[in-house]
């Protein structure tokens, strides 16, 4: 076994002898933060309730930070630790091992929420909650400590991009007719189609809300803004048609399909990304849940 990851595992085993068994469901409950069902739920609430452009982009920021995770993992496809010694695994994934996506994640979705969040809050959950995520990464046997510290950083690259480059290339951007923006997000999905063919899924979805941003920035600029039963009524609208999407179409096709999946995944996902990008809101807007900026 590579020495790298037999002091990997033994970290593990130290991580999961110190903390004992009774950490097992807090330990679940922090890495749910660094999820991909976590950031499906919080990111159109921000975009719906908070503030529409700086929704979008995090929103971007996560899809790329994301797609890149997966991307890296396919190049070094190192085993999970309980593929090696099943019995530190208190829990199981599909994907391999490097980097690890759910720190990776978590330290790119609060390093991009301080641009919305109080300054002193915000600082606190960026410096506390991707350290907690990472350490139960490790303690669940699913993540050796190097994974943990390769997601972290990937995830800073994207913070200091998101805040140093973001708003330039946005300026940049709005410079360009709509067509040349819509087209530019689907060469970008073609690339990142044509990089990772057998995962459609992170294309597909960066496909759909980028023509849905394109779209409402050019035609439905909504107000975020409204009372608290207005935002409310707005998430729990939003979000059912967010998971009807999300879950329907596998309840009802299941796994059974073989040669169209990726074609099937890339447009269930498409469907998602432009429904919380610009199908929920124009929603809200019939139903006089949001209006139009002035």
């Amino acid at each position: 076994m590579d020495s790298t990851l037999s002091w990997g595992l033994e970290v593990i085993r130290a991580v999961q002898r110190t903390l004992g068994p009774a950490m097992l469901v807090p330990m679940q409950a922090i890495t749910f933060l660094g999820s991909e069902l976590f950031v499906l739920s919080v990111l159109p609430l921000i975009y719906w309730c908070i503030e529409r452009k700086k929704g979008a982009r995090i929103g971007m920021a996560i899809l790329l930070s994301v797609y890149t995770n997966l991307w890296v993992k396919t190049l070094f496809m190192v085993p999970r630790p309980y593929t090696i010694d099943p019995s530190v695994g208190l829990s199981h994934e599909t994907t391999s091992a490097f980097p690890s996506g759910h720190s990776q994640t978590s330290i790119t979705f609060w390093g991009v929420s301080l641009s919305i969040l109080p300054r002193l809050a915000g600082i606190l959950l960026f410096a506390v909650l991707p350290l907690l995520v990472g350490l139960s990464r490790v303690y669940l046997g699913v993540h050796y400590p190097l994974d943990v510290l390769a997601g972290w950083l990937l995830g800073v690259v994207f913070v200091l991009l998101f805040h140093f480059a973001g708003p330039r290339i946005e300026a940049i951007l709005h410079t360009w007719d709509t067509r040349f923006r819509f087209l530019l997000v689907a060469v970008l999905a073609l690339i990142m189609n044509a990089l990772m063919p057998g995962d459609t899924m992170l294309a597909g979805a960066f496909f759909g809300s980028g023509a849905g941003f394109v779209l409402a920035s050019k035609s439905l600029r909504f107000d975020a803004r409204g009372t608290v039963k207005m935002k409310l009524l707005r998430y729990l609208v939003g979000i059912a048609g967010t998971f009807a999407l999300y879950l329907g179409p596998k309840l009802i096709l299941g796994d059974s399909f073989t040669a169209q999946e990726q074609l099937i995944r890339f447009i269930r996902y498409a469907l998602v990304g432009f429904w919380v990008a610009y199908g929920a809101p124009r929603l809200f807007l019939s139903l006089k849940l949001v209006s139009l900026e002035g």
